[in-house]
Order: C-alpha cells, then sequence, then structure tokens
C-alpha cells in the first residue's frame, strides 16, 4: 500500500470500511450529478413556475415523509441490503425515465414522480449507509473515517457532480440519467464487498412503536436531546438566509447571475479546505470547543453578511462557512455515532434527518417571508439575532453536548 493511502486510509480502518468508502464516493458523484440533472430536465419539459419549484420539493419532501421508517427498517434488517436494494430501486426508475426520454413519451409530471421516487430511495439509502461506519470502525477513528466519508460528498456531491450533470446535460437529456444509473450500479457493487457484524432483529416490526423508542431515547438522552435542537434551531437561521441566497448574490453583491455559482464553489472549496485541516484540529481542540467555534463562525457568518455589500469581503467568509460546515457535519456526526446504542442508530439518525430538513424548510418559508415584507437582508439581520440568543443558552452544554469526559 502506498504512503498516501495509508494516510488518507489506515490498515486500522479496515477493508470494509474501504469498500463502503468506494461506495460512498461513487453514488455521491451521482447523487451531484442527479442534483443538476434533475431541475435541468423538469424545465426543459415546462415552463410553468410552480412545476419547476416542485422539483426541488419533491427533493426535500421524502426525508420528512420517510425518514422515521427508513430508521426503523435499517435497525432491524440488514442493512446491507436495505442500501442495495434502495439503489437497485433507483436503478430501475432511472432506466424507466430514460427508455421515456428515448421514445418521447416523458411527460413532465412522470418526470416529477421520478424524482421523487429516485429521492425517496435514496432517503433509505442514506439512512442505512450512516449506520454502517460505527460498525465497521472503532469509536476512536469515527471522526477520521466521517471526515473522510464527508470529503467525498464534498468533492462529488457538492462540487464536481452539479458541474457534470449540467455539461452532460448540454450533450443530451438522457445522458446525465445514464451516467447516475452507471454510478448507483458501481455503488451497488462496492458495498456488496462490505461484510458487517451480524445485526437486527428476528420478528414483524411494529412500526409506530419503533419509531416511538427512537423519539423517546433521543428525549431521555440530554447530550443527543440538545444536539437534535441545536442543529434544528441553527437549520432554521441557515434556510431563512440561505433560502433567498440567489438574490442576495445578484441584487446585494451585485454579482449578477454567476454570483450563485460562485458562492457554492468558494463555499465548497472551503469545505475541502476544512477536511485538510480537520485531523490537525481534532488532534489539538476538543470536540466541545470545535462545537462551539462552529457555531460562533456560523453567528458571526449572518451577521457580515447582513451587514456587508462587498463581494471581497462576504466570499471570504462564504470560504470560511464552508470549512465550518464540513467540520461542523462531521463533529456532530461522529459524537452521535458514539453516543448512540447500535441498535437505535437508524432510528436516532432519522430523528436527526427530521430536524435538519424540518429546520431548513420552516426556515425557508421564513426568510421569503421576511424578505418579501423587509428586504433581501432581513432573513441574513433574523437569522443573526436567533443564533446569538441560541449560542448564548446553549454555550454551557456543548462540553457535555460533545462527551468530552468519554472521548
Amino acid at each position: 500500500m502506498s504512503p498516501l493511502v495509508q494516510t488518507l486510509l489506515p490498515t486500522r480502518l479496515g477493508t470494509s470500511f474501504r469498500w463502503l468508502l468506494a461506495s460512498s464516493w461513487t453514488t455521491n458523484l451521482g447523487d451531484g450529478i442527479a442534483a443538476a440533472a434533475g431541475p435541468l430536465l423538469v424545465a426543459s419539459l415546462t415552463s410553468d413556475e410552480f412545476l419547476i419549484a416542485l422539483a426541488a420539493l419533491t427533493t426535500w419532501a421524502p426525508p420528512l415523509i420517510c425518514g422515521l421508517w427508513a430508521g426503523v427498517l435499517s435497525d432491524r434488517y440488514d442493512r446491507r441490503m436495505i442500501v442495495l436494494a434502495a439503489n437497485a430501486f433507483r436503478a430501475v426508475v432511472l432506466l424507466a425515465m430514460i427508455a421515456a426520454l428515448a421514445t418521447g413519451h416523458l411527460t413532465v409530471v412522470a418526470a416529477l414522480i421520478g424524482v421523487a421516487l429516485i429521492s425517496t430511495a435514496e432517503v433509505f439509502a442514506d439512512n442505512t449507509t450512516g449506520t454502517l461506519t460505527p460498525m465497521l470502525v472503532g469509536r476512536d477513528d469515527l471522526a477520521l473515517a466521517n471526515a473522510r466519508l464527508q470529503t467525498g460528498f464534498i468533492t462529488f456531491n457538492q462540487l464536481a457532480g452539479p458541474s457534470i450533470g449540467a455539461a452532460l446535460f448540454t450533450l443530451g437529456r438522457s445522458w446525465p440519467l445514464v451516467s447516475e444509473v452507471l454510478l448507483v450500479l458501481a455503488g451497488m457493487l462496492l458495498v456488496s464487498r462490505v461484510k458487517l457484524p451480524p445485526h437486527g432483529r428476528t420478528g414483524s416490526p411494529n412500526v409506530r412503536r419503533e419509531i416511538v423508542e427512537g423519539f423517546r431515547w433521543v428525549l431521555h438522552h440530554p447530550p443527543v436531546r440538545t444536539l437534535c435542537l441545536t442543529i434544528l434551531i441553527f437549520n432554521l437561521a441557515f434556510g431563512a438566509a440561505w433560502a433567498v441566497l440567489v438574490l442576495y448574490a445578484r441584487d446585494r453583491l451585485g454579482l449578477g447571475d454567476f454570483g450563485f455559482g460562485l458562492i457554492t464553489t468558494v463555499s465548497a472549496v472551503g469545505g475541502l479546505f476544512g477536511t485538510a485541516l480537520y485531523g490537525w484540529i481534532t488532534a489539538r481542540v476538543s470536540l466541545g470547543n470545535v462545537m462551539r467555534i462552529g457555531l460562533i463562525i456560523e453567528t458571526v457568518t449572518h451577521l457580515i453578511l447582513a451587514a456587508t455589500r462587498s463581494p471581497l469581503v462576504a466570499l471570504p467568509v462564504f470560504f470560511l462557512f464552508g470549512a465550518h460546515a464540513f467540520i461542523w457535519s462531521t463533529t456532530s456526526t461522529t459524537v452521535r455515532q458514539r453516543a448512540v446504542p447500535e441498535h437505535l442508530q437508524g432510528r436516532v439518525n432519522a430523528v436527526n434527518t427530521i430536524c435538519v430538513y424540518a429546520g431548513l424548510v420552516a426556515g425557508s418559508a421564513i426568510g421569503g417571508l421576511l424578505a418579501k415584507q423587509y428586504g433581501i437582508v432581513a432573513p441574513f439581520w433574523a437569522a443573526f439575532a436567533a443564533s446569538a440568543v441560541f449560542l448564548i443558552l446553549l454555550w454551557p452544554q456543548m462540553t457535555r453536548i460533545a462527551h468530552d469526559d468519554q472521548l
């Protein structure tokens, strides 16, 4: 094994984790391609603004609707088989859409249904994949393993994938779909090589009872409960501000239509910078203080963006925010995985996902209303105020959330 590979993926992480990582990076590229191709496909079939907006809704709604059910299944059944089945379903839907495109029978309604089905299958695949790492990697290596997984997400899902998807779409509407099918199938082949320890339970699941069990565990576990609440509140503030980001870039910063893509790219590059520093940071700073610093950065980000009109000020802020977003996501995932028992990982992961998307959806609606009534920077001022108040209230609990006494 080369020194570079050994540095990035030490032998102690195990062969199965390497297969999981390869599968995750591969499917993340497919997801990134779909993130651009889905809306472009719908827009090519209709000029109706409402139907085009539904393309975004179909990717946000499935985690809220199906997330808890996905958590129950991943805690009860063979997790590798769930990932394989969900990705197989995605491949079948994609093939059906390709066939409809080739024969000229793909309508906008059929495209929206296809996007919704693919997004739903992705919920089951992603939720279950999130339970595999703590089954394969020791507690002390969870931060490193999650950092490697997040590197793939940022690089392929956020940075490379959408650009590739848009470029492929210019060559033909079916090319992004064909590429996604191939990447999903490759991801299935790679994850099929993963060997998991025995898990799951016998008997038919009582979905309602098991969902309640997951919620009850979160409610009675103060650190994880506070972590979920933190994600909900800060995503509410984030969603309010970022819902109008395309208008903020165009009108407030004067970057035109090019601005939104530039901000997205700068943030993703910041995320890559965060990946490079993550090991160095966590070796010197406790997870509790990492989380404290991250929330300060997020709060100050809203303040600076609300106050400035200068791209020269705003773009470095977006870069720093991108690094923070990666570091926070990796740290919160590691903290949660260390705290949650193996047989509850799926359901608690689902509760966390509900908090993520509930905050984003509600925040987006609030941000839109504030911007319409009070101007484009109003959501940023509101996000700063809400974040600052919650940061003050949460500050004493942050060390407890990160289980510093157990590290």
